[in-house]
């Protein structure tokens, strides 16, 4: 796809997603204003509704039309997960900041040392069905490994992309760090994935990117002070998060997930402002991970 077309297409869904339902003659007087339009040409009917089936080819995003209104985003599209409500706002945001150029030192991101080349070869490895050559250099061994691996998904976590892949050598996927891959190619072997994989259903029961079989979910209980309370009830820790009971010094929270390390070091972040209530072994956990942490400074 051209680059051209595409800003195009992020244009479009971008706008009308803000504006819509939005006229197509309004589009074109917006199209003409817009920074991206170097050469001021029109919107033209049979332009835009190329653009609109290519939009839905290629991210499967329906753009709808309602008589007299004009065009909206069919919010039925985005029912299928939250991947792609993820992928609008990403579009959006990156509409914005296209049209925002020459504020560039003003507008300050979170960088992903994930190596975003590598998306690419595993999305045309999902899409064609194939497998992925990969030579991968782990934190924890001394020297990179060879191996071919079938992707089942992408996981984007605390500023990484992660794989979530089956080794050859594996009865089961496992987790590879995009940062840490070193050569990725396509492979000739056909891709072997379970049919009834579901990605959102694989890490419904973890927090993060660890999917530890071996601990099993249960119920957590937390505390949490007022003012983080606050910021938990605005962006929750986890879909199963509840409210158990809450007065003016705090808030108990309930989850139901694997406490893998990733939930623990993700509790422990936020210091004093949270306590674990329950389980009893999750709250030793805790405890005597602060306390190895007090040995530290003494």
């Amino acid at each position: 796809m051209a680059q051209h077309y595409f800003n195009r297409y992020i244009w479009l869904i971008s706008t009308i997603k803000t504006n819509g339902p939005i006229t197509l003659k309004e589009l074109d007087r917006k199209w003409k204003e817009s920074p991206l339009n170097e050469t001021r040409d029109n919107l033209y009917e049979r332009t835009f509704h190329n653009h609109r089936m290519a939009i839905e080819e290629t991210f499967g995003i329906k753009i709808s039309y309602t008589r007299p209104d004009g065009y909206y985003i069919d919010t039925d599209s985005l029912e299928d997960g939250s991947f792609r409500e993820w992928m609008l706002d990403c579009l959006q945001v990156n509409n914005l900041l296209e049209e925002s150029s020459g504020l560039h030192d003003k507008i300050l991101l979170e960088s992903i040392p994930s190596s975003g080349k590598w998306l690419n070869v595993i999305i045309e490895a999902i899409k064609s069905k194939r497998a992925l050559e990969m030579t991968y250099k782990s934190f924890f061994k001394d020297f990179p490994s060879s191996l071919t691996v079938h992707p089942y998904c992408l996981k984007l976590f605390k500023q990484r992309w992660y794989l979530l892949a089956r080794s050859e050598d594996w009865k089961t996927p496992r987790i590879y760090s995009l940062d840490r891959i070193q050569e990725l190619s396509l492979s000739k072997t056909k891709l072997q994935v379970p049919e009834r994989f579901k990605a959102e259903e694989y890490f419904s029961q973890y927090f993060g990117i660890i999917a530890d079989k071996d601990i099993k979910p249960c119920f957590i209980e937390i505390w949490a002070d007022s003012t983080q309370a606050k910021y938990f009830k605005s962006l929750p820790l986890h879909n199963s998060q509840t409210i158990k009971e809450e007065d003016e010094n705090g808030t108990v929270f309930q989850y139901y997930l694997a406490p893998t390390y990733d939930f623990k070091q993700e509790i422990l972040r936020y210091g004093s402002g949270v306590k674990v209530l329950s389980p009893k072994e999750f709250l030793e956990e805790i405890k005597t991970e602060i306390e190895n942490m007090a040995q530290l400074y003494k």
